[in-house]
């Protein structure tokens, strides 16, 4: 098996690369593709050197499966390339995600529906995969019916650039500004661009595609995103409306025994999620579990993740693992 990363040098690509070989992914060969820029230099892969090539050259390659993370235009340009030679392409941006042919997939959540046939799988935007991690086991056994998040995004989730003016800032130096204002020692309450109807593109992401990846019209979500100087992970404070009046102890319950899922729940002795712990790690964290004092059905909770692993990374590997699993 010949597998291909896209865009390997950008920070999910690097986290692509570490995951794939700590995990020991069946493959006899990697490709690390990246822009013009970056032909023929060198980069890691685990105790290995491998050298960036070009995306027509790893097509060329002809690889059963290419890991996308290079950007919508690369994606809508080079998926359909890919996958007419034959590979199966996981892509992470939001090119494909609601293009309704096209499966928008957390193996833990909606992993059943992929099929070996299967050419392009959508990974889900990162904020998305902690929301419906957490979202799913309580929606079969109480019913969902409203969701108001709030997230807390790391500056992580914008690339090298935005760590880069987050620290020159703190050094009190110049750097390219790819935010509107300073972000150190400040909240941005807006994360890509505006739409028609006030909300960013961020915001409505996390409405539609988790009503997608739940398979449940009915599930209604209402967003805030903010971006924050943070560089461990993003956080989500979420209040969710149910069916029926739940009960915390057996949320708590369901939640511990969900696959990808720690509870951290000790208020009295300080024991809460936070992007601090969840750096460098695939699970998806949940805490702060509590009934709404204003609404008898209805909860709130604190759900924090590692964006560059589980939160686009982990998961894709993870679609790749398991469309080997149906291939063989």
């Amino acid at each position: 098996m010949i597998v291909a990363i896209v865009g390997a040098t950008g920070m999910v690509g690097q986290e692509m690369r570490r995951i794939l070989y700590d995990r020991s992914f069946p493959a006899r060969e990697f490709l690390m593709v990246g822009s013009e820029n970056s032909i023929g230099k060198k980069i890691d892969f685990g105790e290995q050197q491998l050298t960036v090539i070009s995306i027509q050259h790893a097509l060329n390659r002809k690889p059963d499966i290419a890991l996308f993370s290079a950007g919508g235009d690369v994606s809508l340009e080079w998926a359909p390339k890919f996958a007419a030679a034959g590979a199966t392409v996981i892509d992470n941006s939001s090119a494909w995600r609601m293009d309704p042919s096209v499966k928008l997939i957390v193996p833990e959540v909606n992993g059943h529906l992929l099929t070996k046939d299967d050419r392009i799988i959508a990974n889900p935007n990162c904020s998305t995969i902690q929301l419906v991690m957490v979202l799913e086991p309580l929606h079969r056994r109480y019913g969902i019916r409203r969701v108001i998040v709030s997230t807390y995004q790391s500056i992580t989730g914008t690339g090298y650039k935005a760590v880069e003016q987050m620290e020159a800032e703190r050094k009190g130096e110049e750097s390219v500004k790819v935010y509107p204002y300073q972000i150190d020692l400040n909240l941005i309450p807006q994360c890509d661009v505006f739409l028609d109807n006030d909300y960013t593109k961020e915001e409505m992401k996390l409405t539609h595609e988790t009503v997608k990846i739940m398979g449940d019209s009915s599930v209604r979500v209402s967003a805030t995103a903010v971006r924050v100087p943070v560089t461990g992970g993003h956080s989500e404070s979420v209040n969710i409306e149910f069916e029926e009046i739940p009960d915390v102890s057996e949320i708590r319950q369901i939640l511990t025994s969900s696959a990808g899922l720690e509870v951290l729940d000790s208020p009295s002795d300080k024991v809460y999620p936070m992007p601090f712990y969840s750096k460098n790690k695939d699970e998806v964290f949940v805490g702060r579990i509590r009934l709404d004092h204003s609404n008898p059905k209805a909860v709130n909770l604190f759900i924090v993740a590692d964006n560059l692993r589980k939160g686009a990374a982990t998961n894709a590997v993870q679609i790749a693992e398991s469309m080997i699993r149906l291939m063989k």
